[in-house]
């Protein structure tokens, strides 16, 4: 029976997670795609990452569902609450037109946001709580498989099916799907048994007093530079298709689809690995992925790429990402502070996010002013200097 309990809380969290990110992939996909084919500028598209702002903010309020998730109950409380409210704003969303409605559509995917964000923080809090240190490497596979799955649907699928079938439809199926991602967390309700009553309480000022260890600061390193030479690159990589004369059915299947397969495959991978060398090894060994994959890119924009070049170069792409997710999620776990689980989880992926944010931003700048080729060596060098800042200063002393 004990092993059935383990096994059960893997799919869980699989499910979780894929619920939060099909409609958010599913909103950052869609409009970028269209912003280009009305001719916006790369500058334009790279802004409109803002609307992830709260996931960067998240942090703020982490404090708040670490207070009030003491107990399974509370902390599945927060999940389903959160989980519904989501389900209502992509429901009104599907009610205003994507041409004249424009600012009010972001102000509700903004405001979405905000509740899936809430809803990570409580689904990480029961992630740190139900898995032993040796099963974080598996379960932070589920987590960041569950995010690739969900990219694959919302950046593949449901592309594809708001060709046929229309925003507002797609958007109510989008809803129903959120709430029915509940149901596994729901079967697990009697399984949660976690002793959380005398957890401390958290302030605002115990978010900072997390880099207090000497260790956590060198830490901040890799979370700030270790998706540096990817990011940039998936940022502008749509556009980049559509430039290359893609339309949107097949970017859909290239890197909706294909790319995001491929990132739940190694996402999936990454836990046995991890397993299998250890996590400071396969640190340095997904970042030298990262590098591979940069360069290949290089490699397209010096040319005229062919179908196979591009096939090539988005699966090293996704598959890099998939690699590193997982190896940071897990190391940021074996992190966290008892009793502030959701607080210090979150802010060490905060601090990943914002750093991809502002290299998302900037690389729509740099590919206006230096081309495609240009955003590519800028990427290059930052993946050589990760690599470069993990050996000479390795963040973390970490559990194998």
């Amino acid at each position: 029976m004990k092993k059935i309990e383990n096994w059960q809380k893997f799919p869980v969290l699989f499910s979780l997670y894929i619920a939060q990110s099909i409609p958010m992939s599913f909103f950052s996909t869609v409009v970028p795609v269209i912003m280009r084919q009305e001719n916006y500028s790369l500058e334009s598209i790279g802004l409109l990452q803002l609307v992830k702002l709260p996931w960067i903010l998240k942090f703020l309020w982490a404090p708040l569902v670490d207070n009030f998730a003491k107990t399974g109950n509370q902390i599945r409380r927060w999940i389903i609450l959160s989980e519904l409210f989501y389900a209502v704003v992509i429901v009104c969303t599907g009610f205003f037109d994507l041409q004249t409605d424009f600012s009010v559509i972001i102000i509700l995917i903004v405001i979405a946001f905000i509740a899936s964000a809430t809803q990570d923080i409580a689904t990480d809090i029961f992630a740190i709580l139900i898995l032993k240190p040796q099963e974080r490497g598996t379960g932070n596979s589920m987590q960041s498989a569950g995010s690739f799955v969900g990219s694959l649907f919302g950046t593949g699928v449901l592309l594809l099916a708001y060709y046929y079938f229309g925003w507002k439809n797609l958007l109510i199926l989008l809803s129903a799907f959120v709430v029915f991602a509940i149901v596994p967390l729901l079967v697990y309700r009697k399984k949660i048994e976690m002793a959380t009553s005398k957890k401390p309480k958290v302030k605002i000022r115990d978010i900072f007093l997390f880099f207090n260890d000497f260790n956590k600061r060198k830490r901040l390193l890799l979370l700030i530079f270790y998706y540096s030479s990817i990011i940039g690159i998936l940022a502008m990589l749509k556009p980049y298709l559509v430039d290359l004369g893609y339309n949107v059915k097949e970017i859909g299947l290239m890197s909706g689809i294909i790319g995001t397969s491929v990132a739940a495959i190694c996402a999936f991978m990454a836990g046995f690995i991890i397993k299998l060398i250890g996590r400071k090894t396969s640190i340095y060994l997904f970042a030298f992925v990262n590098i591979i994959a940069v360069v290949f890119f290089i490699y397209l924009a010096g040319h005229t790429p062919t179908l196979a070049d591009i096939y090539i170069g988005i699966c090293l792409l996704w598959g890099a990402y998939g690699l590193s997710t997982v190896i940071i999620y897990t190391t940021s776990m074996d992190a966290v502070r008892k009793g502030m689980e959701g607080t210090d989880f979150t802010v060490q992926i905060v601090i990943t996010h914002l750093s991809s944010l502002i290299i998302a931003v900037l690389s729509g700048r740099i590919g206006d002013r230096l081309g495609y080729e240009g955003l590519y060596i800028v990427e290059l060098t930052l993946g050589v200097l990760t690599f470069l800042v993990i050996l000479i200063n390795y963040p973390l002393k970490l559990k194998k």
